[in-house]
């Protein structure tokens, strides 16, 4: 079955979530299989990016849901999220964490000549290291048909059969939303870690 832009991402965030586990983001030789998301409600959710309106930076999240919204976060990394939900609302999903299962040379690469193969993308930052993504893939369209889409986004070949919930990671606002989601048992899923308040996070989103 295929990925579906209306059916498995246009509605609530939580169904966008769990239809992402398991589908593969490749970007050419490269592709990850994803284990772990993170879903982010916009007018409901203070920990969203989107949470106090739509800006030059955020705007992605307010479009078609199926595209890719990329920033640079705490200065060290690039994190990577599909948008969600309808258009307007600021919905989107974050990718934390998968296996690299195609192209896994270049991710190495990449990564580095030591990291090993179950940490190569298992974290968001290591996840858009390993694929290659940066700012400027802001804004791609992940289910687009043509000849040479640069990013894609496709169904997993077989269903998930068991999703684990639970706080997200690192963030210090709605803490107790049971929106991280996972593939249970998966040795691929991120460690958990609870939100640190930094100095900054006054004046920042707390998903930044």
């Amino acid at each position: 079955m295929e990925l579906s832009r209306e059916r498995d991402l246009s509605g609530d965030v939580e169904t966008a979530a769990r239809a992402l586990l398991g589908c593969l983001i490749r970007r050419g030789p490269v592709a990850v299989r994803i284990a772990e998301v993170e879903a982010y409600d916009g007018p409901t959710d203070p920990a969203a990016h989107t949470h106090n309106g739509k800006t030059d930076r955020n705007w992605v999240m307010f479009g078609p849901a199926g595209h890719l919204y990329v920033y640079f976060s705490y200065g060290m990394h690039h994190a990577a999220n599909v948008s969600a939900g309808p258009v307007g609302r600021g919905s989107g999903v974050l990718l934390r964490s998968g296996e690299v299962v195609d192209g896994i040379g270049i991710a190495r690469d990449r990564r580095g000549p030591r990291i090993s193969d179950r940490d190569l993308a298992r974290g968001p930052g290591r996840l858009t290291q390993a694929l290659g993504i940066t700012r400027p893939d802001n804004g791609t369209d992940l289910l687009a048909a043509g000849p040479e889409p640069t990013i894609t986004l496709t169904a997993s070949e077989s269903p998930v059969i068991k999703i684990n919930t639970g706080p997200r990671v690192g963030i210090t606002k709605a803490v107790d939303k049971p929106w991280r989601f996972w593939i249970a048992d998966d040795p691929y899923v991120s460690d958990y870690r609870p939100g640190v308040i930094r100095a900054r996070s006054a004046k920042t989103s707390a998903s930044e």
